[in-house]
This record gives C-alpha cells, structure tokens and sequence, in this order.
C-alpha cells in the first residue's frame, strides 16, 4: 500500500532525526548531571586537540537555550533529508557534518573553542533550499519555501554584531551554509527529480501506413481475376 508506505518511509526519516537529537541531550544531561563541561571537545581551530571538535563539535552545546534553539530545525532538516534523499542520506548528512566543522578548524577564529548543530542546521538548510531550485521538484521547491518561512531569519547569524552579549560562532553558519550549497551542487542528480515530459513525434505517414481501398484499387481488381478480394486493407511500403 503506497500510503503505508510513505508513513513508514517518514516515521523512519523522524526516527533517525530523533536518535541523534537523543545524542545531544544526553550529552547535556551528562554535564549538568556531573557538573562537567564538555567543551573541550569542541573545535580549537589550527590546534591538534581541536580536531576532534570535527566531530563532537554538534553534540556539545552551551546551555539548554541553545541546544532548545537548534534542536527543532535539527529534526525537522535532517528529516526531510532523510525522507526525500533516502539512499545518500547518511553521506549526506556526514559530508556536511565533517567538511563544516573541518572549515571551521580551517577557517574559523583561534583561541576559542566552537560548539553547537548550529553549523549543521545552516549546512542541510542551505543544502535543502538550493536543492529544489536546482531541481525545480515541486515537493523539494515548496520544502524549499518552508525553510524560507520557517528559517528565513537565519541569515542574521552571519552577522556576530547583531547579537554583541552572544558568542556565536558566526564562522560555523557561514562553512555550514557555503558546505550546504556546494553540496547541494554535487548531488544534484540525488534525490527527486523534477518530471520530463517526452512527447512523441509521429510520423506524418504512420496514420496512413493502414489505409481503405480506394476505387481505383477495386477496379484494378475488377480487371485483374487473381486478385485476393477478401483483403479490405493493405500496408503501405515505405
């Protein structure tokens, strides 16, 4: 049942989306718990013990304001990517989670350690929203739209002077955005793909390869005896 179908294929791309948020708030849980601070873990740009914040980066956040804040796109982001780009989802998802952190390592500024999904929230939003103008899909272009609506505000995270009592690591939206774009690029021909209508051209002869007997043939067949009169339709050569 295709119905079905699809409410499984979505109930599995919300569960995926759940366990790694799971990840993060056990990870939160565990610091207030312990009254530990996880930080370290982060990424230190152009430091050694900084590369490991490539990957646990994401996992870490300041406070519960800002893991709430980056937990509901979260979901709703890597759902989508999970639903509507099933069999690359996860390389995907890994590509933009590594190469953004790897960019802020790069890029970013020294001596302070970068924490948070922020970076890949910015990555899969710019990754869905540039995808379905490639693509020009219906479903991807109205999803496109809804992160418009929904994350158009996102944008003002470029900008650190906006928010001056903040930390933010305005370093990570930026890798996280251009990551989603180039990516977006890359595996362009993923995912759904926009329909290509092919109308067939017929050939002005086909309608007239079968055709009635004219007259004329029946009076060429008046005069001709052998002629098989019970073939009311003959082909036409070429």
């Amino acid at each position: 049942m295709p119905d079905q179908e699809e409410k499984q294929k979505l109930l599995n791309s919300i569960l995926f989306s759940l366990i790694i948020l799971a990840v993060m708030w056990a990870v939160k849980a565990s610091e207030l718990i312990f009254g530990i601070s996880l930080s370290f873990l982060g990424i230190l740009p152009l430091e050694s013990k900084g590369l490991a914040g490539i990957i646990f980066a994401p996992l870490i956040h300041a406070d519960m304001a800002h893991l709430t804040a980056n937990s509901t796109p979260f979901i709703l982001l890597t759902a989508a990517l999970v639903y509507y780009y099933r069999k690359e989802s996860f390389r995907i998802l890994t590509l933009l989670w590594i190469i953004t952190g790897l960019w802020v390592w790069l890029f970013a500024r020294g001596n302070s350690y970068h924490i948070g999904a922020s970076g890949v929230v910015y990555a899969l939003a710019a990754f869905h929203f540039t995808g379905g103008i490639l693509r020009r899909e219906p479903r991807l272009m109205a999803f496109s739209m809804l992160i418009i609506f929904l994350y158009g505000s996102l944008v003002w995270g470029f900008f650190p002077e906006f928010f001056p009592e903040k930390n933010i690591s305005w370093e990570s939206h930026l890798m996280g955005a251009i990551a989603g774009v180039l990516f977006a690029f890359y595996f362009r021909q993923a995912g759904p793909q926009a329909r290509v209508y092919e109308w067939d051209e017929e050939d002005e002869d086909d309608e007239n390869d079968f055709y009635p007997e004219t007259d004329k043939d029946n009076e060429n067949k008046e005069n001709n005896p052998n002629t098989d009169r019970t073939i009311n339709y003959h082909y036409k050569p070429d």
